[in-house]
């Protein structure tokens, strides 16, 4: 299930650390850091291009992206680019999506280029995270400081609704269900994820994991949810198709797990520790930490890289 693109792709783990301005490449077969470079201030998030080629760096204050060879995991180029806090790309690959969270705007650009095609301003603060409906039509988006969600018209690049968080709420990331009826919106202030029915764009449910829920990433199977609660050190499983949690995994000596991805084998569940300058091996299969590896500071939207997939959606590897 890997795209001809992938196949001499180098297996590693990509981390930025944000707080040091530099990126940690982990051997995921040997669990050891083989590499460590510089990049831009504030590094975010690594998003896989949409034809699988490059992996960039979102270096959020210097407003670059660093552009990383998979085949060597080298970086090769920097790119300038306003606000890159994360990035997707629409279905048919046309287009890329900045999200400038601090100017409060999507971006569209250029999906080869990154040439400005145009600016859509959101009516919220924070805005950070999407996932996109099934058939690519439109995008739900977050916006992490004014608990909104907000429906984005792809077509017409345009927000078209916006939905109102029942409680207190702080919102980040997005994923929709494999069966496409359902997003799950982590929420770290209500400590649990939303549901929100794809296409009526309402919620369905509200399941609790744990403190600080702020992280999502799907089983290679798509059967589950792995919820990173960040306040608490802990990855609730979610079963897709029930909507509950059916396991919750206490990561052995404390933890602050983030983001981050699944292994291609889907055996290896790999987190960011945020606030430990950690990365975190879970085994998918037990929950058990497999290894618990040293990286810089401020440790966040990682990549674990190859993934199957025909092309990426963007953010940290939302493979289609």
């Amino acid at each position: 299930m890997f795209s001809s693109n992938v196949r001499n792709a180098v297996q590693r783990v990509y981390v930025p650390n944000s707080l040091s301005n530099t990126v940690d490449v982990i051997d995921p077969l040997a669990f050891k850091r083989m590499d460590r470079f510089k990049v831009g201030i504030l590094p975010q998030h690594i998003t896989p291009s949409y034809d699988e080629k490059t992996l960039y760096v979102l270096n959020d204050k210097s407003n670059t992206l660093t552009a990383i060879d998979p085949l060597s995991a080298r970086p090769a180029k920097t790119i300038p680019l306003a606000d890159p806090y994360n990035l997707y790309f629409t279905l048919e690959g046309r287009f890329a999506i900045v999200v400038a969270e601090r100017l409060r705007r999507l971006d569209f650009r250029d999906a080869r280029s990154f040439a400005l095609r145009h600016s859509l301003a959101v009516p919220c603060q924070g805005i950070n995270h999407m996932d996109f409906s099934t058939d690519g039509t439109y995008a739900l988006a977050s916006c992490e400081f004014s608990r909104r969600l907000l429906r984005i018209d792809i077509a017409r690049q345009k927000v078209a609704a916006v939905l109102n968080l029942p409680r207190r709420s702080m919102p980040h990331d997005v994923k929709l269900s494999a069966d496409g009826r359902t997003f799950y919106v982590a929420d770290s202030a209500a400590g649990g994820v939303w549901r929100v029915r794809a296409g009526a764009l309402r919620v369905i449910g509200f399941v609790a994991t744990g403190k600080g829920a702020h992280g999502l990433c799907v089983s290679r199977d798509g059967a589950f949810l792995y919820v990173s609660n960040r306040a608490e050190g802990s990855v609730s499983v979610i079963d897709s198709r029930a909507g509950k949690v059916v396991s919750k995994w206490r990561i052995a000596g404390g933890a602050s797990p983030d983001m981050g991805g699944v292994s291609a084998d889907g055996n290896v569940l790999w987190l960011s520790g945020r606030y430990d300058g950690a990365v975190y091996a879970i085994d998918t299969r037990t929950g058990q930490l497999l290894k618990r590896i040293r990286v810089e500071r401020g440790p966040h939207g990682l990549a674990v890289w190859p993934q199957p997939g025909r092309f990426s959606l963007g953010h940290t590897g939302v493979m289609r």
